[in-house]
Order: structure tokens, then C-alpha cells, then sequence
């Protein structure tokens, strides 16, 4: 007999079924989260960074505005511990410090499980950011800068964390966050925000300041030193000290002393065993960083994580192009959209022009188009002393597009000319084979014709086609002109010949049998006997000829060549009709001399 399972048993089954398949399906243990991970690694030459996707996949999940706390400064200055200290980690739980992990901090690196803070009434997800220090062994100088670069861009607050003092090799660092800062910062105090420069809080770990204030030292370290002997290296130095003199109310400077003599063993100590002093500045410190924190802004908004990633991609392509990274190359970054934006509005300008149109017209209206560009672009762009490069691909961008337009015109000039130009050559061709030739209707096709292309074709192609125009024409005139006096020869001897016909055996009209008897004659015998053909036509009376030819032909109301048949049947009928039954009705009174029987109609006796 078989085992029953009873319905408890089945019950709880389902449950961790249930709850093993929700496990495995569903996202990662939120304690996962719980500790660093690396954003950004250095490539296997130590020289430029690539993208560690474990990190960005932590990040993608924040859907609040992001801020960032990045910390930077030299080696073993007690980074890691600081960023622990601020998250209230420790040193097992956090961020790995010096001699508590294998390898150091490569690259840069973030906690997994952002603060949640309100940030003037909104929701924000605060990340904190660990970067490798500078001036270790086996690095490069372009490596450092780029490790600073990056940091200085996705932070919202830059912690310069100091030991002892401020040095001039300290100071020089922060060339790129000058130059950073000066291509943004006026448009920032002007409101328009598409990138907010971090806010540099100068970090000075020391115990004794001699009786100055630490933003008293930092001032001192800003101040200009003298440089009679014209050494390039302290005036790029002192360049630096100005801006950041100009720049002094984007950043702050804080003092905090050491939290205990014995440094190698701090991971081990809790509050208790802390200098309480230093315990103090650190919530100060908490504090200080919580006030001057703000979200991320990048193009006028600000950034969750899939769009934090996204940017920080961006970034790094830019810094890790070339040598050395350049300000430059951000600021194209950051223009991108707008250049975008002003090539769309040109676009749009442009894309409102019906092709074909003139070339001037269309010169004006690129002028014009352009301005507006351009326009925009000086209102809306972001840096001030790289901008010129932006400035240059505009202006590559619309001189490339201004071009295509510039083709486009001519193909559709070409297109709509060669149209028009085969339609005026279909009609001249339909002239030159007219059943009843006539010049007054060549000569209104023609002028219609020219007309019509003159209106109708534009653009660059015009005058082109126009001399093909005025040829066709030319010949197309010439060549009707001769076939016409011969077909109309041809016409008047046929038309004659006709009436003889209907004359005589037809209508019995004697008057029109003998007019057209001398029509013939004139025709055939008289043209043949005293000029030729070709002669007839410039004779005085063939101008009249013409003329009434001309006038039962064609005109504005009536055109023969085209009713001619109709006509002809109408006629036709009419003659039928009165030659049978017309003269019944009528008797054979006539008053033109017709032909008549004269032995039938006879009442004279007949003699033998």
C-alpha cells in the first residue's frame, strides 16, 4: 500500500518550494550589498581605467537622485579609514585599509549601500567614493590624473584629505578641477546648470596649527610665490593658486586631528579608545559634509543610477582618449546634446525649403538658418576656453548638412527641369505631326511651352537646362516652318481637287466648281511655270492664302485640327440630308446657277 502524505506535511512542502524558487529568482540579499565594490579598475598597463561591471550593477539599482562623497589624496593618507568613519564602518566591514587587505585600493571603488538623505525636501541616495592614492609605486603621473579627473567630475563633494599641510605638489593637482571649474562654474552662478563642479572641502589631518585657523593655512598656501628667476613650473602653479583664490566660495577647509598616536592599529579601537577630540571634529566633520551636499547635475537634471552609469561611461571615454586627459574632451561631452540640439534647429530651418529653390534663395536662408544655430549654441554651451573646439564641429556639422542640401537642390532642380524639359519636347514633337497644320496653334504651344518652363524650373539646373531649352525650341520652330508650307501646299491641292468633287457631283454648285478649278490650276500649273514652290511661299498672295488658312483652322474658340473629323461628318450629313430631302421640300428654284437637265424641263415641240 502506497504512503499518504497528509496536508500539513504537503503544505509546508509547498512553502519552501515557494520560498527557494522566490530566492533564486528574485534580486540579491540586500546584505550583499553591504560592502565595497569596485566602479573602475586600471587596464593592465597601470596607465588608463576600465569599467568593473560588479560595482555599475550595485549602482543601476538606486532609483533616487544620486550624490556623491569622493575622497582623493596621496597614498596611505588614510582614505579608507576616513569613508569608514563617515559610514560608521568598520574597518572588517568596510572599506579595506592598508594592511586589512590583500591588495590596496585599486582604481576607484563605492559602497554598495548608498546613504539616504533629504537634500532640501528630496530624497537622495548619497554614494561614497574611495579612489587608489597618488604617488605610490609602479604608476604614472597620466594614471594619477586620471584617477583625480574622474573622481573630481562624478563628485558632488571632493574631500582633499591632507596629512600635516598643504605642498605645492598638493596644490598643482588640482589642475584639472580648475580647469574643470573655470569652463563651468560662471554658467552655474548664472543658473543654468548642466554640470555642477564638485565642492572641494580641503581635509587637513593634524594636530597643532599654530595658532592659525585651517582656512587661514589653505589661504597662505593659495597666496601667489614670487618667481624672479621666471621658472615655468611655479607660474602654471600660481595660475592654479589664482583660480582657486577666484573660485573660494565653491570650497571649504577642515581640520582634523589624529584619532590616536598608534596609527597601525585604529581598525581595532572603537570611540572609546579614540582621542574624544577627534571623535568630535568627525561628527563635525559628518556634519560639514551633510550641509554642502547636493545631487548630481549633468545635463540640467539630475541622475538615478542607470543614468549615473551611463554618464560615468561617457566620462571615462573621454579621459582615456589620448595621452593625457584633457578638460577638452568633457567639454565636448557635455556639449554633445547641445550641439545636437542647434544642428536640429538648423535642420528644421533648412528642412522648411520646398526643393527645388535658387541658389540665392537658398544661400539667404542657410545665412539665416545658421545665425539661429549659432545662436543658440552661444546661449546654451558649456566651458569657456575649450568651447572653440565645440564651436569648430558646429560649424563642420552645418557646412556638412548645407552641403547635402546644396546636392539635394541641385538633383531636384535637375529632376523637375529635365520634367518640364520633356514635356515642352513631347509638345513640340505633337506640333510638328498636326493633321491640319497650323502656325497660330505652334506658335501658342510655344509660347505656353517656354512659358511654363521659365515658371516651373528653378534652382541651380535652370540656366543649364534653359540654353537645352531655347535649342529645342529653335529647331522645333524651324523645322515646322518647313514642313508646314509644304503640307499646307499639299492641303490646298487636295482641298481644291475636293471641292471640284462636291462642286460637280455633289452640291452642283457651278460657282464653287470653277473657283476651285482656278485654285488648282493656280496651284499646280502657275507655281510650276513661274517660281517654285519654295518661291510661292514669300509671294504676297500666298500671305493672304495663309492668313485665311490660319483663320478656319485655328483660333482661341475653335480648333480644326482637333474637330476636324466631327466637323467633317456633321457635313457630311447635312449634305445628304438636303440633297435628298431638302430641294423635295424646297422646289428647284435656286437662286445660283446650278446644273440642270435641259431635255427633261424642255416644252418646245421636237421636230423631226
Amino acid at each position: 500500500m502506497g504512503r499518504r502524505w497528509t496536508p500539513g506535511i504537503c503544505a509546508v512542502a509547498l512553502i519552501c518550494l515557494a520560498a527557494a524558487a522566490a530566492a533564486a529568482a528574485g534580486d540579491s540579499d540586500p546584505d550583499e550589498l553591504e560592502r565595497a565594490y569596485p566602479i573602475v579598475e586600471p587596464d593592465y598597463g597601470h596607465t588608463k581605467l576600465r569599467l568593473s561591471q560588479q560595482g555599475l550593477e550595485a549602482i543601476r539599482r538606486i532609483e533616487n537622485p544620486i550624490a556623491v562623497v569622493g575622497v582623493i589624496g596621496p597614498y596611505r593618507s588614510g582614505k579608507s579609514f576616513l569613508l569608514n568613519q563617515l559610514l560608521s564602518l568598520s574597518c572588517d566591514k568596510g572599506f579595506g585599509v592598508g594592511h586589512m587587505r590583500d591588495t590596496k585600493t585599486k582604481g576607484i571603488w563605492i559602497w554598495g549601500t548608498p546613504v539616504e538623505m533629504d537634500v532640501d525636501g528630496t530624497k537622495v541616495s548619497v554614494l561614497y567614493l574611495d579612489t587608489e592614492g597618488f604617488e605610490s609605486v609602479g604608476k604614472s603621473n597620466v594614471y594619477d590624473d586620471r584617477i583625480f579627473a574622474l573622481a573630481t567630475v562624478l563628485s558632488s563633494v571632493l574631500i582633499y584629505n591632507l596629512p600635516e599641510t598643504v605642498r605645492e605638489a598638493d596644490i598643482s593637482r588640482l589642475s584639472f578641477a580648475v580647469d574643470i571649474a573655470e569652463e563651468f562654474y560662471g554658467r552655474v552662478k548664472g543658473g543654468d546648470i548642466a554640470f555642477e563642479p564638485a565642492k572641494l572641502l580641503w581635509l587637513i589631518q593634524r594636530d597643532f596649527l599654530q595658532g592659525k585657523s585651517v582656512q587661514q593655512m589653505v589661504n597662505e598656501a593659495l597666496q601667489r610665490v614670487p618667481n624672479d628667476s621666471g621658472d615655468k613650473y611655479i607660474d602654471e602653479v600660481n595660475q592654479i593658486r589664482d583660480s582657486l583664490a577666484i573660485m573660494g566660495n565653491n570650497s571649504t577647509a577642515f581640520s582634523l586631528p589624529q584619532p590616536h598616536l598608534q596609527r597601525t592599529k585604529l581598525c581595532e579601537m572603537d570611540d572609546k579608545e579614540l582621542d574624544p577630540l577627534y571623535v568630535k571634529r568627525r561628527e563635525e566633520l559628518k556634519q560639514v559634509v551633510g550641509s554642502i551636499i547636493k545631487p548630481k547635475f549633468v545635463q540640467g537634471k539630475t541622475l538615478n543610477g542607470k543614468e549615473f552609469v551611463s554618464f560615468l561611461e561617457q566620462i571615462l571615454e573621454a579621459l582615456n582618449k589620448g595621452e593625457i586627459p584633457s578638460t577638452g574632451s568633457l567639454v565636448e561631452i557635455f556639449n554633445k546634446a547641445i550641439l545636437e540640439r542647434c544642428l536640429n534647429v538648423y535642420k528644421e530651418k533648412m528642412d522648411g525649403l520646398g526643393l527645388p529653390v535658387p541658389v540665392d534663395k537658398l544661400q539667404k536662408i542657410h545665412e539665416v538658418a545658421n545665425d539661429q544655430a549659432r545662436m543658440l549654441f552661444n546661449k546654451q554651451h558649456f566651458g569657456k576656453h575649450h568651447a572653440g573646439q565645440s564651436f569648430v564641429k558646429l560649424d563642420e556639422e552645418i557646412t556638412k548638412v548645407y552641403r547635402n542640401f546644396l546636392l539635394a537642390n541641385e538633383y531636384q532642380s535637375s529632376k523637375l527641369c529635365e520634367a518640364r524639359f520633356s514635356e515642352c519636347e513631347d509638345k513640340m514633337d505633337h506640333l510638328q505631326v498636326l493633321k491640319l497644320p497650323s502656325m497660330a496653334k505652334f506658335n501658342a504651344g510655344f509660347f505656353h511651352c517656354n512659358r511654363t518652363f521659365v515658371t516651373e524650373c528653378v534652382g541651380p539646373s535652370k540656366e543649364r537646362y534653359e540654353l537645352r531649352m531655347s535649342k529645342m525650341l529653335l529647331k522645333s520652330r524651324a523645322l515646322f516652318i518647313k514642313e508646314y508650307n509644304n503640307k499646307l501646299f499639299n492641303w490646298l491641292v487636295t482641298f481644291s481637287l475636293v471641292m471640284v468633287v462636291l462642286g460637280r457631283f455633289v452640291i452642283k454648285f457651278l460657282l464653287l466648281e470653277i473657283a476651285a478649278w482656278v485654285m488648282f490650276i493656280f496651284l499646280e500649273t502657275y507655281t510650276r511655270m513661274f517660281w517654285s514652290a519654295e518661291s510661292l511661299y514669300y509671294n504676297p498672295a500666298w500671305h493672304i492664302i495663309v492668313s485665311s488658312w490660319e483663320t478656319i483652322v485655328y483660333s482661341p474658340i475653335l480648333d480644326l485640327d482637333r474637330w476636324a473629323i466631327p466637323i467633317a461628318l456633321l457635313l457630311l450629313f447635312w449634305l445628304f440630308y438636303w440633297r435628298c430631302f431638302g430641294r423635295r421640300k424646297r422646289g428647284s428654284r435656286s437662286l445660283l446657277p446650278l446644273y440642270k437637265n435641259s431635255h427633261k424641263n424642255s416644252t418646245r415641240a421636237r421636230s423631226d
